[in-house]
């Protein structure tokens, strides 16, 4: 089927910051159409605040509200879905991928957008039939409150593709996502690009969780620096390890990122650890030492983090 001009069934599972911004573009671009549908999965008050109210965007471009086709918590009975956006955190992906079981046929396009660069291969496990994509979204977005989303800066980008290059007949997800107004890219190069998101979020989410430092704090101090740039060491090696293609130049590509954001700015992770709350630790740091355990690499600083991390007690994944 040419989705192009055919019915396109699309579902956004996770309504937080991410999931909120582009499934909110979706439904409203999508809300008069015969041929697309837009079903947003959320859960507890938030969806129940969705359910009456819309979703209310708050956002650079203006304030709006969008309104699915159906908003679940439930989708065992929606039927198939052509494309799925799985915009939950890490530690949820599996329970959310259980969930949609019975709505993935072999011709459903399903996009992790998730932070970190395993999910891709941990979701073709879950959903085998799905023709299963990695991507990564550069966006500052958060929820603010039941039914309500904040965007606060970001390019907003959003890329995807496949890591083995054997679905490139799912191209027509660009041409969906961007007659929304979204920035999406399909990218061959799809584990480059994840990856050189991942050599920025990660260690900085470890840095400032670490030390209890806010990004113009840490790139201040000539301590923090210096864990700062062990963690983007080490994470570069094992990034080179798995044959990953990356710049020369990304050890000071992420410091440059992480010096363009605003000096107060505090990483997820870490306003997650301070609120007592789950936290991403496991796919921004537990991953990479596993890997490096099981490939024989030494990865000091990750593992002095990983370690004091786990001891706060703090995270429930």
């Amino acid at each position: 089927m040419n989705k192009e001009v055919g019915r396109v069934r699309i579902a956004v599972v996770g309504l937080g910051g991410v999931g909120g911004y582009y499934g909110g573009k979706l439904a409203r671009h999508c809300l008069n159409r015969e041929d697309r549908e837009v079903i947003f999965i959320a859960r507890g008050d938030h969806l129940k605040a969705i359910q009456k109210n819309g979703l209310q965007q708050i956002t650079v471009e203006g304030t709006f509200t969008a309104i699915p086709h159906l908003a679940t918590d439930d989708p065992t009975g929606v039927g198939v879905f052509d494309l799925v956006l799985f915009c939950v955190k890490a530690y949820d992906l599996e329970e959310s991928a259980k969930m949609l079981k019975n709505n993935i046929s072999e011709q459903t396009v399903a996009v992790t957008l998730l932070n970190g660069v395993d999910h891709a291969e941990r979701l073709k496990e879950l959903l085998p039939k799905a023709r299963v994509l990695n991507g990564c979204v550069y966006i500052g977005a958060y929820r603010v409150s039941p039914g309500v989303v904040r965007q606060v800066g970001g390019s907003c980008k959003l890329f995807f593709g496949p890591e083995d290059g054997r679905c490139k007949e799912a191209r027509w997800v660009e041409s969906v996502l961007r007659e929304a107004g979204i920035q999406a890219e399909y990218r061959e190069d799809i584990k480059t690009v994840v990856w050189e998101k991942y050599l920025f979020i990660s260690p900085v989410a470890n840095a400032t969780t670490y030390l209890g430092k806010t990004f113009g704090e840490l790139l201040r101090s000539e301590e923090s620096m210096k864990l700062l740039d062990g963690l983007l060491d080490e994470l570069e090696r094992v990034a080179r390890d798995q044959g990953v293609r990356l710049p020369q130049a990304i050890h000071r590509m992420s410091l440059e990122r992480i010096s363009s954001f605003p000096p107060e700015t505090k990483s997820s992770m870490q306003l997650d650890f301070e609120r007592g709350t789950k936290t991403e630790l496991e796919a921004l740091t537990g991953y990479v030492v596993r890997y490096a355990r099981d490939h024989g690499m030494a990865v000091p600083t990750y593992g002095e983090v990983y370690e004091w991390l786990l001891r706060r007690g703090e995270t429930r994944e």
